[in-house]
């Protein structure tokens, strides 16, 4: 067994553990609907494309709150749309999503903060239990702004079932939100190094687990080999699980893998890498805690790569095993 490294408590997964209760049998009963979107306690997350509107708290460094009263909501603008998320504690969350130029007033507002989500769980700017309604929120929102017509004939599609589900009135089509698979994995090699790439979109210092869309046809063992391969020139064996998180950009589901190297020289695809290389746990520990001498990190806690890069430094080969 490789020997442990201990790292401290350890962080939340960003957008995770949800809190809510979708209520999805609610979604077709339109006079239960009504009586929440009357519920004095009702709640909604206001979008705009990229963008969460936010009102600021009194203190600098005081935490922002994302939730307004229906009535605060459709003040700001007009809502284009209305998405049941579920109930927190029996309390009704809706996501109003706007024209994302409707916002742009707003940041002049000295009691709003206008930004994007992916800032907003880097930063710590609202509650972590915020952060997946939000993401379920976007996601959602996102899929009604991408497909206001019908792929199947081309008609202007209606809103159905709490935002659930978009009906086409001219073919009879039914379509709903759709999420897109991505496999992100750590190759691990000989124990006690494993493999970090940076894509040209990385921040400066920051490198991170290889990822790539699962393929039609394709198992999610068969993606993480493929990928890494294709990207790398590495090829692997043993895949194991990790776990699993939302990423609303704009709706993924970022399945997370450990797996186990074959080889070690490493060859990239220009087109989808910078570069990549091996790091050990103890370069890797340094990364993790942003103490690396020449400034090299990981990605941020809200990410499942800082999670599973976590695990392999603190438990080693162990997470294939």
């Amino acid at each position: 067994m490789t020997p442990r490294l201990d790292l401290g408590p350890r962080p939340r997964l960003g957008y995770t553990a949800s809190r809510l209760d979708r209520a999805a049998a609610r979604r077709d009963d339109e006079a239960a609907l009504k009586r929440l979107a009357e519920d004095v306690r009702a709640r909604a997350y206001v979008i705009g494309g990229e963008f969460v509107v936010l009102k600021t708290g009194h203190a600098a460094d005081e935490i922002c709150d994302p939730l307004f009263s229906l009535a605060e909501a459709r003040a700001l603008g007009a809502v284009r749309e209305s998405v049941f998320l579920g109930l927190a504690d029996d309390t009704p969350r809706f996501g109003f999503g706007f024209d994302p130029q409707a916002l742009e007033q707003l940041k002049l507002r000295n009691d709003l903060r206008v930004t994007d989500l992916r800032s907003i769980a880097v930063h710590g700017m609202v509650s972590a239990d915020d952060l997946p309604p939000l993401a379920e929120a976007k996601a959602l929102l996102g899929w009604h702004a991408r497909h206001r017509f019908c792929p199947n004939c081309g008609a202007a599609t209606r809103v159905v079932q709490a935002g659930w589900r978009r009906d086409c009135p001219s073919c009879s089509a039914q379509h709903f939100p759709r999420t897109d698979p991505v496999v992100i994995m750590l190759a691990i090699l000989d124990d006690e190094r494993c493999l970090l790439g940076r894509s040209r979109r990385f921040a400066p210092t920051m490198w991170s687990c290889l990822a790539g869309f699962i393929e039609p046809g394709e198992t999610i063992e068969e993606a993480v080999r493929r990928e890494v391969l294709e990207e790398s020139g590495i090829a692997c064996g043993r895949v194991r699980y990790f776990r699993s998180q939302p990423w609303p950009f704009p709706s993924s589901l970022m399945i997370g893998c450990h797996a186990q190297a074959l080889s070690d020289k490493i060859v990239i695809d220009d087109q989808e890498l910078e570069n990549a290389r091996w790091f050990d746990r103890e370069e890797l520990a340094l990364m993790l805690r942003r103490a690396h001498p020449d400034g090299l990190t990981t990605p941020p806690p809200v990410a499942i790569a800082h999670h599973m890069i976590r695990d392999f430094v603190e438990d080693g080969a162990d997470v294939i095993r």
